[in-house]
């Protein structure tokens, strides 16, 4: 089966194309909004970016994995959770689409296909998982029913406030970086040398860290910059770190998967693999790629879906819908 997925639910308007009988990806390319300087994203804005590079982005999936839509054999989309505006554009690209070459259309989960496309390229079979992204930071475990990984999922912990990669995205603006983002924080922590004790909020396995923000943000100017990045990132790491452990001792998992774009920080990625190399568990992530936003993700969750409920994951064209806060429990 060849699985073409859309992604948008956020900055990224991304278009993937995989074949689940060769087991890969054939095709992941992608346009990303960049909000201007001192900015967050603005949803409308990131909608009308999206509309502008849909059929372009779409075109060269169909061109990189060499399919035409007599090879395509079902579209598969992000219908939450997200920006409703950004969410809207891919979910009428993908019905439009799937009318239009009469295609089972396909509505998936955001956080399930990050988690699937780590627990794919990692091997990890029944795997506890920490998801770190933009809006969403939570450690999970899904339902593993012979070959088929998927809901219920379990939530064990979660943010109490903001997503840690929100966390970083914030305080990048704090600083008026020209473009605020937390691969930028990254970079600059990487270079700081020097630990300044910040507020840590770990409450089980929940975590909080809008006080983090709001205590960092009050030492812009007073503590050097580099500095200030690399005791933040220390300090949200080491709170995902504690609750993750607490985690992993109590459901006696051997593997650890880390997804979501805030998976691409080798540092946390490093810590990850310490705390659990403790506990004689194993630690794994996928490529970039797939830890950013993507439609590759899209539519290997789609081909799964497909594998797990047949023609019931499908829905008509017309009855095409999306949902900004559909939580990851909530899957059926």
């Amino acid at each position: 089966m060849r699985v073409l997925g859309i992604e948008s639910t956020a900055h990224t308007f991304g278009v993937g194309v995989f074949d689940s009988t060769a087991d890969a990806m054939l095709a992941n390319p992608k346009a990303f909004y960049k909000s201007p300087a001192g900015q967050g994203i603005v949803p409308i804005v990131a909608a009308e970016h999206h509309r502008e590079h849909a059929q372009e982005i779409i075109r060269q999936a169909l061109e990189q994995s060499k399919s035409s839509w007599q090879d395509i054999d079902a579209i598969s989309y992000a219908a939450g959770p997200g920006l409703g505006p950004c969410l809207q554009i891919g979910a009428s690209s993908a019905a439009f689409l799937a009318g239009l070459h009469h295609k089972p259309l396909i509505p998936v989960h955001h956080g399930p296909a990050h988690i699937e496309a780590a627990r794919w390229q990692s091997g990890f079979d029944d795997p506890l998982v920490l998801y770190v992204s933009g809006g969403n930071t939570q450690i999970l475990t899904g339902t593993k029913k012979g070959k088929i990984y998927g809901p219920p999922f379990t939530v064990l912990g979660e943010t109490l406030d903001i997503g840690i990669g929100n966390l970083f995205d914030a305080f990048a603006r704090e600083l008026g970086l020209e473009f605020a983002h937390g691969s930028v924080v990254a970079k600059m922590a990487m270079v700081g040398k020097n630990y300044h004790e910040l507020p840590y909020t770990v409450k089980g396995m929940n975590f909080a860290f809008s006080g983090l923000l709001t205590y960092a943000s009050k030492r812009v100017g007073k503590i050097e910059a580099n500095d200030l990045c690399y005791s933040l990132m220390e300090t949200a790491f080491a709170e995902l770190c504690e609750a993750s452990e607490r985690a992993l001792l109590m459901t006696n998992k051997e593997e650890v998967v880390v997804c979501g774009g805030v998976a691409q920080n080798t540092v946390l990625m490093d810590k990850m693999k310490a705390m659990a190399g403790l506990h004689n568990a194993k630690c794994s992530t996928c490529e970039n790629q797939y830890n950013a936003d993507n439609g590759g993700m899209i539519a290997l969750l789609g081909a799964r879906e497909m594998e797990r409920k047949g023609k019931e994951a499908a829905i008509l064209p017309e009855k095409m819908w999306y949902e900004q806060k559909w939580r990851i429990d909530q899957i059926v």
